[in-house]
């Protein structure tokens, strides 16, 4: 190879170092998060129930079932390129929970409001989605109609889409992490109706 040829390689090697190079360093290491830990004990924990000799705690089902969300959330651990983000299809304002993604940062999201056809910012994490008292949600376990005010947990580097239903119910494009209610996490769970999060103004931070 001729000596330009080989200086003009290394400039274009070099060029695309300084380019990569945030992006590599924006780029979010989930699998030093406590939710990448959970998840993999978790997985570890129901593979021992299903090998156990004893009669297992949960029906082989249930086991499958579990197993398999908790192996789609470390499987987007892995390999999720962005923090998790939330996308609102619903045709209505959406609640969701967020906070400014910072490495290392573990704080509880702030409640804040997404507009229809909105999705949150890709430099915060969305943690959760807020689920009002009388919500019609279809695809989760024993939750048809909301009774109580929830908190549909996501692990991080989740692109979840929320959508309605031609009966009106509210759909995810992934089954949620965990299922909280008011006082069993670090979330503030208040109690809303959905007339209430339409009469707030949209403030989440959103892609622009």
């Amino acid at each position: 190879m001729k000596p330009f040829k080989i200086v003009l390689v290394a400039l274009v090697l070099l060029l695309n170092l300084v380019i990569a190079q945030p992006s590599w360093a924006d780029q979010p290491n989930l699998t030093a998060t406590p939710d990448y830990m959970e998840v993999t004990q978790g997985i570890n924990n129901l593979l021992q129930a299903k090998e156990s000799q004893d009669r297992p705690s949960l029906p082989p089902e249930q086991i499958e079932q579990q197993l398999g969300d908790l192996k789609l959330q470390r499987y987007i651990l892995e390999t999720a390129k962005d923090w998790a983000q939330c996308s609102n299809e619903t045709g209505k304002t959406l609640a969701v929970y967020a906070h400014k993604a910072k490495k290392g940062a573990a704080q509880p999201g702030t409640l804040f409001y997404l507009g229809n056809g909105q999705i949150t910012d890709d430099d915060w994490n969305c943690d959760a989605v807020y689920l009002p008292t009388g919500a019609r949600v279809a695809g989760l376990p024993d939750v048809t109609e909301v009774t109580q005010p929830l908190a549909l947990k996501i692990v991080s580097g989740t692109q979840l889409v929320a959508k309605t239903n031609p009966a009106g119910e509210i759909e995810f494009n992934i089954n949620p992490a965990k299922i909280f209610r008011s006082g069993e996490s670090n979330l503030s769970v208040p109690d809303l109706t959905q007339a209430n999060i339409d009469a707030t103004t949209p403030n989440a931070p959103i892609e622009d």
